[in-house]
């Protein structure tokens, strides 16, 4: 009699929903939205479309579950952080997402119940708005004001690079906006007439970065919850 067979051991490359994410974002940023179909998917997995189905119904399920996998280590938590310290990790953990991945822009827009990675996001913040002493009844609107300015310049990146494309040569092209303001009449456009020098070199990185330290440091400053006490 012949020995018991033992069942075929399970292949390391066997499809799963994470393997799935994955190639999707893959094929996202070489693609884009427009690229991303389950055809070309399957293409790219050496799958049939059936065996993507089985682990993702549809596209709106997948791009919500790439760009959430795909922020998900920006906005893992520290406990050693200070608030101010993980909110602006937060915040230029995003940044650099929408910067790398710019179709992530397009997923932080919508109702928030409906973009697990924005709930995500407002999440965090707000519960470093709260470690910050912020009162109850203030701390939607201080954290959401965090939300919106993140987001928005998040969705202006993501324009950008969609426009310009990853790999295009800043340099060239802030030279070339460089000169252009440095030719506008100056009794018209006084400011960036003056300021023309450093769009050439300026950092946006640097530049969102200031616009996060300017809010954390309204929630800081003198207010009726954390003013001193009188002597």
């Amino acid at each position: 009699m012949a020995p018991p067979t033992s069942p075929a051991p399970r292949r390391e490359s066997a499809l799963s929903r994470q393997r799935i994410i994955d190639a999707a974002i893959e094929l996202l940023d070489d693609k884009g939205e427009v690229g991303l179909t389950f055809r070309a998917l399957a293409t790219r997995l050496s799958t049939g479309p059936g065996a993507i189905y089985w682990h993702v119904t549809n596209k709106g399920e997948l791009l919500t579950a790439a760009a959430a996998s795909a922020l998900a280590p920006a906005l893992t938590a520290r406990d050693q952080d200070t608030p101010q310290d993980t909110v602006r990790r937060a915040a230029l953990g995003v940044f650099d997402s929408v910067r790398a991945h710019p179709w992530i822009g397009g997923q932080l827009a919508g109702p928030a119940s409906q973009r697990p990675a924005m709930l995500t996001i407002l999440e965090r913040l707000g519960q470093q708005v709260s470690r910050l002493g912020v009162p109850p009844e203030e701390r939607f609107a201080i954290a959401s004001a965090l939300l919106n300015y993140i987001l928005g310049v998040a969705a202006h990146e993501a324009a950008n690079q969609r426009h310009v494309g990853v790999d295009a040569d800043r340099a060239a092209i802030l030279a070339a906006e460089s000169l252009a303001w440095q030719r506008l009449d100056p009794a018209t456009y006084p400011f960036l007439h003056e300021v023309s020098d450093r769009m050439s070199t300026h950092d946006d990185r640097e530049q969102f970065l200031t616009g996060i330290d300017l809010i954390l440091a309204g929630i800081t400053s003198p207010t009726p919850w954390n003013e001193p006490d009188a002597p």
